[in-house]
């Protein structure tokens, strides 16, 4: 049985029954992706989440193709060549000709290293406050069940 939740987005209003959402697992991960993700613009100025994976990445893998990328983050390389031409307009990111000629190498720019480390500390203080509320092993437990949906 569903325990009783209400949902209120209008306190003027009064309550709605939440019904059958608060046991579904695809909503309540809808939710904390929403609450996570205002954590995270409020943290991380000017950078979302996904272009902030995308500059980890590189940062981790310099000379990386942009379909290695693409391939490693899960998304079609169409839609990769416009994010990682608004990362290189920015000058965060610089693409290099490969050995082969055929292929273009990503690199870290010296200011996209240096708005990286800027994100990551504003991401760090960020990952303590989303997990404020759960003990180390509830962390790595959660992590751990995230980690066997996203699989």
């Amino acid at each position: 049985m569903a325990p009783k939740q209400n949902v209120r987005k209008n306190r003027s209003r009064p309550l709605l029954a939440a019904g059958a959402l608060p046991c579904l697992l695809g909503y309540r991960l809808r939710l904390a992706q929403q609450a996570v993700f205002r954590d995270f613009a409020a943290s991380v100025h000017g950078l979302s989440p996904g272009r902030v994976g995308l500059l980890i990445t590189i940062d981790a893998n310099p000379g990386v193709t942009q379909s290695r990328l693409a391939e490693a983050v899960e998304r079609d390389r169409s839609t990769m060549v416009g994010v990682l031409d608004m990362l290189e307009a920015r000058g965060l990111i610089e693409r290099r000709r490969g050995a082969d000629r055929r292929t273009n190498g990503l690199w870290m720019t010296r200011k996209g290293r240096l708005l990286l480390a800027k994100a990551l500390r504003g991401i760090a203080r960020h990952e303590q406050r989303i997990a404020s509320r759960l003990s180390a092993a509830e962390r790595r437990r959660l992590l751990a069940l995230l980690g066997k949906i996203g699989t």
